[in-house]
């Protein structure tokens, strides 16, 4: 209750509180501070010049008896003392005799005097019994208002001044001589209204009229809304007689009427509190499923680290396997090349003793079969430079790729449902099984689109029954050769497009729905169909990661690449012609990587300058792209000039091969992960070199490097040339034969 007995101006207890017009209240001092004249604002008037119109419609003020808007002085010699002014006309000027003003500081509404100012507005009787009471009740002591430093508390009170004394303010300032020793002095109080109350009157609550001294307030007129001796009915009530009550009657009447609304206003606050109440034990409760959500939380978190550990133990039982079988497989290399050296190596002691006879008949008897003998052992060691490959490859070419894991831990997050009209909340089955959409499922490339429809009814989709809410779905492709499935997307759309498959390769693709009950069937399967030969260009953007499924699926464009094409490299809007401007090699990967099948794509030299030397080949997606591709271990390259070419791997050179390129060339690269996991090159459609790498697994991009004066154009898409193929195949079954 206390908001209520605060003024809204000075946020004190009310002193000497007046009503104004619009039914707020104000102390009387504030009252009169806020108090200006009609050309100046008060401090509280809006001054906002396109919201005027309305505010001038809410100024308020009490007419005159006769409405006539003219200001009835205090100092006339009417009876009456002084009034407010009329409202403002419609130009918006305040009526005429208006010399005061005061703005509402609650509601803004104006409210005019004549000179009498804020002292006439009628004194709030009911607020200052309230607050007496309200102060009696919490014993609030009233202070001096004499003291100069901190006020001591009030003794007594001057009825004729006004003024609360302590005890030596009253002897320094009140003395009790001279025209003083006549003031009444009475116990300290907060308001002086009881000096205008008529004593010694039967009744308590009654009043002398301000207008005719001696004179009771006994009526009441509803029309005007105040308080009337009988006196000021003959002379202001007149013109309305049956809207005159009884005073106590009208105060009845307002009195039951506020009876009836404060019983609604309590059955109003009673369903507030119950309401509160409700409000506190939801909030109770939120406390509480938030700790078993806590709880959930960590027991499934403390699942998925336990999957992890046991997933890690596999995969170091599957790299110490790799281990094993790497070094077992080196033991077969070394033990075949040491007992070859031994061979060689007993043939050499034995020509070299043959070659020290001296006997020239028994010499030849044998010379010539040592000659053929010596001449077939080197031609053997041929043989062995697949050893010597495989002793250059990497010791365990393995990488962990938990980019997929990475991602899905990410999207680990609440799932916030909302349920449908007669839907639970907490669904106790799990959803049916989504439908696939032919017509909108398809292959490009090496990508695939796979779309579904939600799951229908229990009774299906023609029995237009709702079925289990729905809370994600769960996408899985095999691996293109009709193995395993694998999931590749986990979500809530209905589509997903899933890139860095395999050349040439059938998958097959299912779908199941799930939610907070389980996981529900799957899907029929659908089978999609990769392109046949690749087609790609140059990564000319910043890298992007896409859906990947292992050793054999690449992420799409720029997998695992850092940054796009190099500074000083210009690649042509179709990204398939590149060309340097520096002098220093610069590599430029394609925007695809193989890893299964065989692949064949061409380069032809635009432009090319005699003191260059570019380098064709494949290399890694975190190949160093500041220097010729080959010289890390992370690319395979053919380096050319105009006479000569050299293929390097690490850094290592290998087969001087006689024969160059010159502007117009084509340069082909003949890659081979299916069978044989070489790599070939060829110019201008015939072999340069042998087989120029072996033993080559994992993802490889296609790649070239650069310096100033070359400019090449890449040619994708294509077949195997077939004589280039019959090539291949004398290779391969050399191979097998071997």
């Amino acid at each position: 209750m206390e908001d209520e007995l605060r003024c809204p101006l000075c946020k004190e207890l009310f002193n000497e509180p007046v009503l104004l017009p619009c039914w707020h209240a104000l102390c009387l001092c504030c009252a009169v501070n806020l108090q200006a004249p009609p050309d100046s604002q008060p401090e509280c008037c809006p001054s906002d010049p396109v919201n005027a119109p309305d505010q001038e419609a809410d100024k308020l003020s009490i007419l005159s008896e006769t409405d006539s808007g003219v200001v009835c002085s205090s100092t006339s010699t009417s009876s009456r003392p002084g009034s407010y002014v009329g409202t403002p006309g419609n130009g918006g000027f305040p009526p005429s005799g208006g010399t005061l003003c005061l703005a509402c500081p609650v509601c803004q509404k104006m409210v005019y005097f004549d000179e009498g100012g804020a002292h006439n507005l009628p004194k709030y009787r009911a607020m200052q019994h309230i607050v007496d009471k309200y102060q009696e009740a919490r014993n609030i002591k009233l202070q001096c208002q004499m003291c100069e430093g901190d006020p001591q508390e009030a003794t007594v009170a001057c009825e004729q001044c006004e003024v609360l004394y302590c005890d030596s303010c009253r002897e320094s300032c009140h003395p009790n001589r001279g025209p003083l020793a006549a003031h009444n002095l009475g116990p300290p109080r907060g308001s002086w209204h009881s000096s205008t109350r008529t004593r010694g009157s039967g009744d308590p609550g009654s009043t002398g009229c301000a207008e005719h001294p001696g004179e009771m307030v006994c009526l009441y007129c509803a029309m005007c809304k105040s308080a009337a001796c009988s006196l000021c009915l003959r002379e202001r009530h007149a013109a309305h007689p049956h809207d005159v009550l009884p005073l106590a009657a009208a105060c009845k009447a307002q009195k039951t009427e506020l009876s009836q609304n404060l019983q609604q206003l309590s059955e109003r606050a009673r369903s507030t509190t119950e309401f509160i109440q409700r409000l506190k034990g939801m909030t109770d409760k939120v406390h509480e499923e938030c700790a078993a959500l806590e709880q959930e939380v960590d027991d499934r978190v403390a699942s998925l680290v336990g999957q992890l550990q046991a997933r890690k133990g596999r995969l170091i039982e599957a790299a110490r396997q790799t281990r094993e079988s790497r070094v077992r497989s080196l033991r077969e290399h070394v033990g075949r090349c040491a007992s070859h050296l031994q061979a060689t190596t007993a043939l050499l002691t034995f020509c070299i003793e043959a070659l020290k006879e001296t006997d020239s008949a028994a010499f030849l008897q044998i010379g010539g079969m040592l000659s053929v003998r010596a001449s077939a052992a080197a031609g053997s060691w041929g043989a062995a430079e697949g050893v010597q490959e495989a002793a250059r490859l990497p010791l365990l070419d393995l990488t962990l790729d938990d980019k997929p894991l990475r991602r899905a831990i990410d999207q680990l997050t609440f799932v916030q449902l909302k349920p449908a009209d007669g839907e639970d909340r907490y669904p106790t089955a799990a959803p049916g099984a989504p439908q696939l959409i032919p017509e909108e499922c398809s292959a490009e490339n090496n990508s695939v689109t796979v779309a579904w429809q939600p799951p229908g009814g229990g009774g299906g989709v023609a029995s237009g029954q709702r079925g289990p809410a729905v809370e994600g779905y769960l996408l899985e492709l095999d691996d293109g050769c009709g193995g395993e499935f694998r999931e590749v997307y986990c979500g809530r759309e209905t589509i997903c497009t899933v890139d860095g498959l395999h050349f040439n390769s059938l998958y097959n693709a299912r779908v199941r729905a799930f939610n907070s009950a389980g996981e529900g069937e799957y899907s029929e399967l659908i089978g999609l169909q990769t392109a046949e030969v690749a087609w790609f260009s140059w990564a000319v953007g910043q890298s992007s990661s896409g859906s990947s499924m292992g050793s054999g699926m690449t992420s799409g464009i720029g997998m695992g690449m850092g940054s796009g094409v190099p500074q000083e490299v210009s690649v042509s809007e179709d990204a398939t012609s590149a060309s340097c401007e520096g002098y220093e090699h610069r590599v430029v990967l394609s925007s695809v990587g193989f890893s299964r099948g065989v692949h064949y794509w061409e380069l032809t030299i635009d432009r090319y300058h005699s003191d260059t030397d570019p380098a064709f080949g494949v290399a890694r997606a975190d190949v160093a792209r500041d220097q010729m591709l080959g010289k890390d271990e992370k690319g395979w390259s053919m380096y050319i000039d105009r006479q000569r070419s050299w293929f390097m791997h690490g850094g290592r050179h290998a087969q001087r091969t006689e024969g160059g390129v010159q502007q117009g060339s084509t340069v082909g690269v003949l890659l081979d992960l299916e069978t044989t996991h070489t790599l070939r090159f060829f110019v201008n459609d015939q072999p340069q070199g042998g087989v120029a790498f072996r033993d080559l697994y994992g993802v490889f991009y296609p790649a070239v490097s650069l310096n100033r004066g070359v400019c090449v154009t890449l040619h994708t898409a294509l077949d195997v040339p077939r004589h280039l193929l019959t090539t291949h195949d004398e290779y391969l079954s050399d191979i097998v034969q071997s």
